[in-house]
């Protein structure tokens, strides 16, 4: 009876602050903890009954991991394994590295309200659909309307046909994720350096240090620990991709799979084509262990070296 007592007390106390985060519960509760049994979809052979989503999962017979076997057997797996991670981790390492260094560059701007405006010009391309982005894309890369090719006419170069040379497009799909993702990735470090104690640059200012003495022994330290924890979380992600950039970017282009084809893309082209539920369940479910095992490793790893900054 006292523990409760304590607890609406504690309640009471924090009301504010409760009805501030309850938005965000509702939120998770709803479309992260409510759906997680449907990942037993994963283990059956999924079949549609007319009694609804419930008996249709109670109905359908257990099948094991054989769902699994879409991905681990096929040709292709060892390719859609290595897109997925070799991209993810270039996105997470530049896409860190360029989010950090666009904060530094709007805190340093004097004129508050014209880094507003670039903050502002940087922050608009999140909210785009890929959809359009990839239109903007083609642009640029059409055979005989795009820009590129246009430019490359002018000064007397052959045009290249973008939609089938698979050299390009790595460095494309990084450039245009960049894009499209260093303006709202910055907003975090922004803040967090618009956080740091004035006192600390004076301070420095005082002993003479340079602008960059001031970035790399003040600003960079003092942020480090968002760092990691951004980084924490990206690397559980490091298995999922972006389906529209590597599906509306390339326009599906069969000639560039060996160098778009990731696991989003590869399990969403076998579902048009099987219709199995099962498989793609499977391969979410597979996602997301991966992810949250990549977590806990990396955590324990920031651990060791620094146990301040690790995420738990």
């Amino acid at each position: 009876m006292n523990g409760l007592l304590r607890w609406l007390k504690l309640v009471g106390r924090n009301k504010a602050l409760l009805l501030m985060v309850l938005p965000g519960f509702v939120w998770f509760l709803l479309f992260c903890y409510l759906p997680m049994p449907g990942a037993l979809i994963a283990f059956k052979d999924y079949q549609f009954s007319r009694d609804g989503f419930l008996a249709s999962m109670i109905e359908s017979k257990w099948v094991g991991f054989k769902n699994f076997e879409y991905l681990f057997k096929t040709e292709d797996a060892y390719l859609i394994v290595r897109n997925t991670l070799l991209y993810n981790a270039a996105f997470i390492i530049l896409g860190t590295l360029f989010a950090v260094l666009v904060a530094i560059v709007i805190s340093e701007i004097a004129n508050k309200k014209l880094a507003k405006i670039y903050q502002t010009g940087m922050f608009l391309p999140h909210f785009l659909s890929w959809v359009i982005v990839s239109y903007f894309v083609f642009s640029f890369l059409s055979v005989d309307k795009g820009v590129l090719n246009q430019f490359l006419t002018w000064i007397g170069a052959d045009p290249e046909f973008w939609y089938t040379e698979t050299k390009f497009w790595p460095y494309i799909l990084i450039i245009v994720n960049l894009w499209k993702g260093v303006g709202y990735g910055s907003v975090i470090y922004l803040a967090a350096i618009v956080g740091i104690d004035k006192s600390y640059f004076e301070a420095a200012m005082i002993d003479g240090a340079s602008k960059w003495q001031q970035i790399r022994n003040i600003t960079i330290p003092m942020i480090t620990p968002i760092i990691v924890i951004m980084f924490i979380l990206a690397v559980g992600g490091i298995f999922r991709a972006d389906f529209g950039l590597f599906y509306q970017v390339p326009r599906d282009t069969g000639a560039l799979y060996s160098v778009t084809n990731v696991i989003d893309t590869f399990v969403y082209r076998g579902l048009k084509v099987t219709g199995n539920i099962g498989m793609s369940t499977a391969a979410g479910l597979y996602q997301s262990v991966v992810g949250f095992i990549l977590v806990l490793v990396t955590n324990f790893i920031v651990r060791k070296i620094n146990k301040e900054q690790a995420l738990f």
